[in-house]
């Protein structure tokens, strides 16, 4: 804040600005001072001081504070502290012991202030309507470097911003905008500085856009604070609007890890087919309670070569829930012809069921009461004309 500013007053009108009237003040290193447009840190500036015996002197010093305590082979740094926050002065080491005897007044015609447009900075010169003077409270402070040289420099202090130029910045310099403040600041204890170290919220300052060359400090002359004429804001390029948008993070699917999303699907889909069929084989089981029905294999076969069980194998086991009725009651029927003899029909039944993608294994069944010897299991190839043979007579008997 307060990078910039416009000095080409002479000695007198510094003087007179401060509010000492045409009174001839001592002055010490003026030969230094170069009047400028562009004023900026590390610059010889004219400011007015007290002396130790009360009076006031017009000292040229160097803009940019170097505090006392600063190491004498060590190179200064002007930018480093050529504004001082009013709000901390009075904790900070390089400010606290300045505030009660090194307090000074720095008079300028005008300073330039930074506004960000997109990604350039657009100067704008800032002074009084009436081109008077504006006077800045400032602190000044003396440095010895290694060549047994005195150096004097200074720092403007800064304060918030007034309310007509918050759009600009978010601070600006401590403006003394009457004889009183101006007096407060250079006489009075600092103790009584609260009413002084505000922002400056008189109407009477003005403001305008001036050309961003000045932001060369090499750029000098009248040019730096003629007024230009801003461009209206350029509108978006038409690019813009069609410019491809990167998919939303939370839609995209990545093959290689999840196989774009399908096996979640595969996952959802199977589930209830395997629950279909296990309630088709409970009720196999229940049908016929002597036999042990299996037909997780086929289940399990028909799952690994599609990935997904489909829905047409449903249908295929309720197709074949009749004829394994069918098959049940056939050997029940076989088993009434006669049952005193022992029939296996085992191998029928099995190679019947293993024809329609089942396969089912029925246990032996034997007769035997306690009374007769166990008979000899009869051949069940020609057991469909429902005749016993001569064979089977004699035997019983």
């Amino acid at each position: 804040m307060c990078g910039r500013a416009r000095c080409t007053l002479n000695p007198q009108d510094i003087i007179r600005a401060c509010g000492f009237g045409d009174a001839a003040l001592p002055t010490l290193h003026m030969d230094r001072h170069r009047p400028s447009y562009n004023v900026s840190p590390g610059t010889y500036m004219p400011v007015i001081r007290r002396e130790e015996d009360g009076g006031a002197i017009l000292h040229c010093m160097k803009w940019g504070l170097v505090p006392s305590f600063t190491k004498k082979n060590e190179k200064p740094d002007h930018f480093r502290m050529f504004n001082a926050r009013s709000e901390s002065i009075c904790e900070k080491t390089s400010f606290r012991l300045l505030v009660p005897k090194s307090r000074c007044l720095v008079a300028v015609e005008g300073f330039y202030e930074w506004k960000k447009v997109g990604s350039k900075k657009q100067p704008y010169y800032i002074h009084f309507k009436d081109d008077r003077p504006l006077v800045f409270a400032a602190l000044y402070d003396s440095w010895r470097h290694s060549e047994a040289e005195i150096l004097h420099t200074f720092t403007i202090l800064t304060t918030g911003c007034s309310s007509a130029l918050q759009w600009l910045h978010d601070r600006m310099p401590v403006i003394l905008g009457n004889m009183s403040s101006i007096d407060a600041w250079i006489n009075c204890p600092s103790s009584n500085l609260g009413n002084v170290l505000k922002p400056y919220e008189d109407s009477d300052l003005f403001w305008y856009p001036v050309t961003p060359a000045m932001g060369r400090t090499s750029f000098d002359g009248p040019d730096c604070i003629k007024e230009i004429q801003l461009k209206p804001a350029e509108p978006e390029p038409i690019l813009k609007f069609f410019t491809r948008k990167e998919p939303n993070d939370e839609f995209q699917f990545s093959i290689s890890s999840d196989k774009s999303g399908h096996e979640d699907i595969k996952e959802d889909l199977k589930k209830p087919r395997i629950e279909e069929n296990n309630s088709l084989l409970t009720e196999l089981q229940l049908q016929d309670s002597s036999h042990q029905v299996e037909a997780i294999p086929i289940v399990k076969k028909e799952t690994e070569v599609h990935g997904i069980k489909s829905a047409h194998e449903g249908i295929k086991e309720e197709l074949d829930e009749p004829k394994m009725k069918e098959k049940n009651e056939h050997l029940t029927e076989l088993e009434l012809v006669d049952d005193s003899d022992q029939i296996e029909a085992t191998p029928l039944a099995k190679k019947e069921v293993d024809i329609h993608g089942v396969k089912r294994e029925h246990e032996q069944f034997e007769v035997n009461d306690g009374l007769f010897p166990k008979k000899k299991r009869m051949s069940t190839k020609n057991v469909e004309d429902k005749q016993t043979t001569i064979l089977s007579y004699f035997t019983k008997h």
